[in-house]
């Protein structure tokens, strides 16, 4: 079996978003910058026609591989430096491949480049698991259980205290066994901001009690003065983790934020492949990683991350872009390595909008999927038109 095209198709179709209430954004970096520091608007919430981009590996056999929806910015490195490379190959032989792609630009070994890495290992996989007649997490030595636990990751919801705490009660009546919320304000917001996040904080952790597995996240927009302050504020609430106080590059801030405070941290979404992992881990910077498949070099080297954290027992809970990827390595993984996934509750259903069974939590769990490669594929009756994409020169 050789590969004999790798494309990349535009589908579109009509969409109705689920109706969720108008919520906040997170944080974000550029918010030190008022003209940065504003609210979004609310979403659509009428049916609109959307479109999404989907990768796929065909082969002299027929047996194709299929991934995405993928980010526009992933397509050029694709079909531009991806393709060329690909055609003619082996497509079962993923970890030859894998590493001819990471090797194949000498800038190439984190950003935009490996995300285009990861898209395509996972349709190899996708490929692979077909090929074989096997859902990937078999090919990956799994099952370890039939289902995984997903917690709640509440970005877009309200953060105003009230409105927060009475969804995060309801989520826990739904049988999520954790939830994460998202701060939306930080250094460029004052001390006014900063009581802000901890008003929301503590009526969640009020709502959900005392023991229930609760984090937050910074994504990225803190400073290390207002990362310290925040994380001695929060030490009453008894967070699992707080996530991104800091861009995960500051490895030695890390070590101090860590050491200074009883709070577990994680990161990991922006972290590129297994030697970046390594740093944070030898460091002793962290208490969870996050890489994410989409991100970090498709399933692949998240495998490879898992086993690595592993050695210094330190769990991976796989940013949650998308979630098959992540569900997939789960299934393979000890719970200790993998105790759960992340699962974007407003985002997810307008991800998964083109696929003919969208994978939802029943009880906070997701069950493994029992189709062959990945499990998922596009709903014709959705699309209304695909449009191949070629590149300009």
């Amino acid at each position: 079996m050789v590969i004999t095209d790798v494309s990349v198709s535009k589908v579109t179709g009509m969409y109705t978003p689920s109706g969720f209430p108008a919520g906040n954004r997170q944080a974000l970096q550029l918010d030190v910058y008022p003209e940065f520091n504003v609210e979004y608007g609310p979403g659509r919430s009428e049916p609109h026609r959307i479109s999404a981009f989907y990768v796929e590996i065909e082969t002299d056999e027929g047996i194709q591989g299929l991934w995405g929806p993928i980010d526009g910015y992933q397509i050029d490195p694709i079909l531009r430096s991806l393709r060329p490379m690909l055609l003619g190959r082996d497509p079962l032989a993923t970890e030859l491949l894998f590493d001819m792609m990471v090797r194949m630009d000498r800038h190439g070994r984190s950003g935009y480049f490996m995300t285009a890495v990861s898209a395509v290992d996972h349709a190899l996989w996708d490929l692979k698991g077909k090929a074989w007649g096997q859902p990937v997490y078999r090919l990956l030595g799994g099952p370890v259980r039939t289902s995984i636990p997903a917690y709640a990751s509440m970005l877009g919801y309200s953060i105003e205290p009230q409105a927060a705490a009475a969804v995060a009660s309801e989520y826990r009546t739904m049988g999520y066994s954790a939830q994460k919320w998202f701060f939306r304000y930080g250094p460029g917001d004052g001390a006014e901001g900063l009581a802000k996040n901890l008003a929301m904080a503590e009526a969640v952790r009020d709502a959900v009690g005392p023991h229930y597995k609760l984090m937050f996240d910074a994504f990225m927009a803190w400073d290390m003065p207002y990362a310290r302050e925040m994380v001695a504020h929060l030490e009453p609430l008894n967070p699992t983790w707080m996530e991104e106080p800091l861009p995960p590059e500051r490895v030695g801030s890390f070590v101090e934020l860590r050491q200074s405070s009883g709070v577990p941290l994680a990161t990991g979404e922006h972290v590129y492949t297994r030697w970046q992992a390594k740093e944070l881990l030898v460091a002793g910077a962290v208490d969870y990683l996050q890489n994410d498949p989409d991100w970090t070099g498709g399933i692949s080297e998240l495998t490879k991350i898992c086993a690595l954290a592993s050695s210094f027992d330190v769990p991976v809970v796989a940013h949650g872009h998308s979630l098959l990827g992540a569900l997939h390595v789960a299934g393979a993984q000890s719970p200790t390595a993998v105790p759960f996934v992340e699962f974007l509750i407003r985002h997810q259903a307008h991800k998964q909008a083109f696929h003919k069974r969208p994978i939802s939590p029943v009880n906070g769990r997701i069950s493994l999927p029992s189709e062959p490669g990945l499990g998922f594929e596009l709903d014709e009756a959705k699309i209304e038109s695909r449009e191949r994409i070629s590149l300009s020169v």
